[in-house]
């Protein structure tokens, strides 16, 4: 929030428009509120989750004047996203500092659909009139930066999980890179969970078990199954940040955050250290709000953070369109009032001044249904034009799409019959290669299995066995870091067995 707004507005309320709670904060305090209220003296601030946005990088060239980046970048990102042109979607863009090129700028630009604003927001206007602020969640990390909560010359990764959505995002240098929406909210993990342990249970049991309790839950079949979601979890994380290292050419992650709308997890960072092989730490800060105790979700600390940011240290990126009513003097009824007590005043005072003004509404009165006829004649000669040349272009479409119809099938031949005879794995060979890598760490192979099933997926599965599981989890590394563009893999448990002395564990080998 800016010096001005500081002055003006005494409290900020934040609101979260997809589980609808409320938190006010005044000075260094937040606590939660249950019946909010309108009062103009109050800042309301919200935000986006990640499937309420649509995000991409664009270039654009740098002799593009400043006045002309927004209708430069609009007109790319209708024609790279394939937008509907009848829908008039609310763009905001963000400059990307450290992508420029000699002869091209860079701006994460990010694009709502106007009735995503329309629908997700109206019980807080309905409640508090209007809202100020409605930021990406994604944005609201910067404000760690700024208030020196993080290290400024890193590169960080972020990962969320609300209860409708969870969202993965880059920092690198302070700056916002890149985010996504991963597949598991808390809702999703709670129906998986579910389905592995094949009984039901309400969502709120599932969301205190693992805040109270962690992965280290003390019932073995439950901690199975968490082990086994958060592994399915962290192989999408793995896949998500392969992709970011290879578009936005990062070297390395320096540390990675991982938090939950329910509180820390314990044990998640750990296990997200070894799954990911990256410094993992809990999504967790000191804000410097006085919360009483009280465990108040990090989006809303967030909000109120951000919100008292200086205009010039927050990203301008604001998609709001519930504005609070501007002064009585400025709203058009405050005008139109004001307008007419003046033309009484000047009625009564100058009946003459009166009778000139009637009459010169007339002529404009008379200019402007003149103007309507013309703009009226152009617009249908413009509309049937445009009628024309969508037929025209609905006609060479089926034409395309019979020939790409016909590509597509020959594509997928030609495609089919190379897999056959390029890509067929030698089983002989690949088995080969991973015996060597056992032996070099030491895990003996008890069994290996084959298996490819309707939709050609071919899995390789190894019975391996070690004296210690470090053998296990440094051949899992090694594996991962040189056949990552070959082979998916899955290691989700390791057992002891006493009679042999020594760890099992089953690891499978899926072919990209």
């Amino acid at each position: 929030m800016n010096k001005s707004k500081q002055q003006t507005y005494s409290t900020i309320v934040s609101a979260n428009p997809y589980k609808g709670d409320y938190y006010v904060g005044t000075y260094d305090t937040i606590s939660e509120i249950t019946s909010p209220s309108y009062k103009k003296e109050q800042y309301v601030t919200s935000f986006l989750n990640t499937k309420g946005f649509i995000t991409t990088l664009i270039g654009i060239s740098k002799n593009i004047p400043d006045d002309d980046i927004y209708d430069a970048l609009e007109n790319k990102v209708y024609e790279e996203l394939a937008l509907d042109m009848a829908v008039e979607y609310h763009i905001k863009y963000v400059e990307a500092i450290h992508r420029s090129t000699e002869g091209e700028r860079f701006f994460h630009v990010f694009v709502v659909d106007p009735l995503t604003l329309e629908q997700d927001y109206t019980s807080i206007v309905g409640t508090l009139k209007y809202i100020d602020l409605i930021v990406p969640v994604p944005l609201l990390i910067k404000s760690l930066y700024v208030k020196e909560l993080m290290p400024s010359s890193e590169v960080h990764c972020f990962i969320y999980f609300q209860e409708n959505d969870a969202f993965f995002c880059i920092y690198n240098e302070q700056e916002f890179v890149y985010a996504k929406s991963l597949k598991f909210s808390l809702k999703q993990m709670h129906e998986r969970f579910c389905e592995l342990l094949g009984e039901q249970s309400d969502l709120d049991t599932f969301e205190s078990m693992i805040s109270k309790e962690g992965l280290n839950t003390s019932s073995p079949d439950y901690q199975k199954n968490l082990i086994k979601l958060f592994g399915e979890i962290f192989l999408h994380v793995s896949d998500v940040i392969t992709y970011a290292k290879r578009a936005y050419d990062i070297k390395k992650f320096d540390e990675i955050f991982i938090g939950t709308a329910v509180g820390s997890v314990i044990g998640l960072d750990e296990y997200a250290q070894t799954y990911l092989g990256l410094k993992a730490t809990p999504f967790d800060f000191d804000y410097g709000f006085n919360t009483n105790g009280v465990k108040v979700d990090q989006i809303h600390q967030l909000l109120h953070l951000y919100s008292r940011l200086e205009s010039d240290e927050r990203y301008h990126c604001n998609f709001t369109i519930f504005h609070r009513p501007p002064p009585f003097a400025q709203r058009d009824s405050g005008k139109l009032l004001l307008v007419t007590a003046a033309s009484l005043a000047a009625a009564l005072l100058y009946p003459g001044v009166y009778w000139g003004l009637s009459y010169i509404e007339e002529l404009h009165h008379a200019m402007l249904t003149k103007e309507y006829e013309q703009v009226h004649i152009e617009k249908m000669t413009r509309e049937a034009t445009i009628n024309l040349k969508l037929a025209n272009k609905s006609a060479a479409q089926v034409l395309l799409d019979e020939q790409k119809n016909l590509y597509k099938q020959k594509q997928d031949t030609l495609i089919q019959v190379h897999e056959k005879k390029v890509n067929y794995p030698m089983k002989s060979k690949i088995m080969a290669d991973f015996t060597r890598s056992f032996n070099q760490y030491r895990v003996q192979l008890k069994s290996i299995s084959y298996e490819e099933d309707l939709n050609n997926t071919k899995t390789f599965t190894f019975g391996l066995t070690s004296s210690t599981t470090q053998d296990i989890t440094a051949l899992l590394k090694h594996l991962t870091d040189i056949k990552r563009d070959k082979y998916d893999f899955n290691l989700e448990l390791i057992s002891y067995n006493e009679e042999e002395k020594s760890y099992l564990s089953e690891l499978k080998a899926v072919i990209k």
